[in-house]
């Protein structure tokens, strides 16, 4: 189990380590920032980027506090994991493919690609609509099979998990609708645009990196951390 935990902290803090630098460094408004009066190459980094930055480290703390503490509850002698719901796999494939409609976003962006730019802003949203659905879904099912927060710790963690994560999801969506509203409204600043995309971008495939590490959390039996057990609902 602790090497399990191990591993996907180190995993998460790999992944989360990577969108930081690209957060920091990717300055595709490079040429308008030295059209404003800067020195060519001088490195800069909008304060949205840092927001994002420092909004990132804040929510990875909360979720290995809640891995934390379902770690230690694990170890108790009266644990009972709950069934597989088989959506959450579907699930996970909603979301790690609007997280790649949010990248191919990113490049259409860069490219002054607008209708593209469009269609990736669509589907990113359509398919991040679908994965909250599901996840809606999931916890319906488990409510009719008489699995309620109060039914055991396994239960709890489940909702609490899934429950943080799709918070922050939501919370994405009001980021991509000032994005998606600033693309069609026509006539705002390209690297504003830019930089909008760029930022949803982001912020999506922590989105993903971190339910990937909650997935691991709920089905991985290999790693002794699965909440959940092999028996599909």
């Amino acid at each position: 189990m602790t090497i399990g935990l191990v591993f996907l902290t180190l995993l998460m803090a790999a992944i989360v380590g990577w969108l930081f630098r690209q957060t920091l460094h990717v300055q595709p408004w490079r040429a308008e920032a030295a059209g404003a009066g800067r020195p060519p190459g001088t490195p800069t980094t909008p304060p949205a980027k840092t927001a994002l930055c420092v909004f990132l480290a804040v929510a990875s703390s909360l979720f290995v506090l809640f891995i934390s503490a379902y770690a230690m509850r694990l170890g108790v002698a009266d644990w009972n994991p709950m069934p597989r719901p088989r959506l959450l796999l579907l699930n996970t494939a909603l979301l790690a493919f609007a997280s790649l409609a949010m990248e191919w976003s990113v490049r259409a962006a860069r490219r002054d690609d607008v209708p593209a730019l469009r269609h990736g802003l669509l589907a990113g949203g359509a398919l991040t609509v679908g994965f909250i659905a599901g996840q809606l879904a999931v916890w319906r099912q488990l409510d009719a099979a008489s699995f309620v927060v109060s039914s055991s710790a396994a239960a709890a963690f489940f909702y609490l998990l899934t429950a943080a994560h799709g918070l922050h999801v939501l919370g994405g969506l009001v980021a991509w609708a000032r994005a998606v509203r600033r693309v069609w409204r026509g006539g705002t600043d390209p690297a504003a645009v830019r930089l909008g995309v760029e930022l949803c971008a982001t912020y999506w495939h922590y989105l993903l990196a971190v339910w990937i590490a909650l997935y691991a959390l709920l089905v991985s039996e290999g790693l002794g951390l699965a909440i959940c057990t092999s028996a599909p609902l």
